[in-house]
């Protein structure tokens, strides 16, 4: 089966929704923030691993606290995957942070802040405003 086979990508999806879904409902350890999502799930071709990008609402040692739970309920979440998926081979779960939904909240807010630097310079000269930049016609 290669990577990008319409197979592995609806096994891919499968894997995410079922993960997703143990996660917010099943999983008990503390360690896990209640808000943690799983973003994207990568199975290799031959199903012996997987690759888990999970985002949740912790910083620093609380999200390696996280990641630690969710690598002592790999047991858990394999077996209830192989119950759900009929698949040969349940694969090797490894858990990784997913920091793109902070790194797009971080890249929005300096956005943001430029945008307002912006007005403000235009409010406080607008003499170079009305000679225009090119852009109206």
């Amino acid at each position: 089966m290669r990577k990008n086979s319409v197979k592995n990508t609806r096994i891919n999806s499968e894997v995410q929704k079922i993960l997703a879904e143990l996660i917010r409902s099943e999983l008990k350890d503390p360690r896990v923030p209640e808000f943690t999502s799983v973003t994207d799930v990568e199975v290799a071709p031959d199903l012996k691993t997987c690759k888990v990008w999970v985002s949740m609402l912790a910083d620093g040692e609380d999200e390696k606290e996280a990641l630690k739970g969710l690598k002592n309920a790999e047991g858990f979440l394999k077996r209830q995957l192989a119950k759900e998926l009929n698949l040969r081979n349940t694969p090797e779960l490894t858990f990784i942070a997913d920091h793109s939904i902070a790194y797009g909240n971080h890249m929005s807010k300096l956005i943001d802040e430029v945008r307002a630097a912006d007005e403000k310079a235009r409010a406080e000269h607008p003499a170079n405003n009305e000679e225009g930049d090119g852009d109206e016609e």
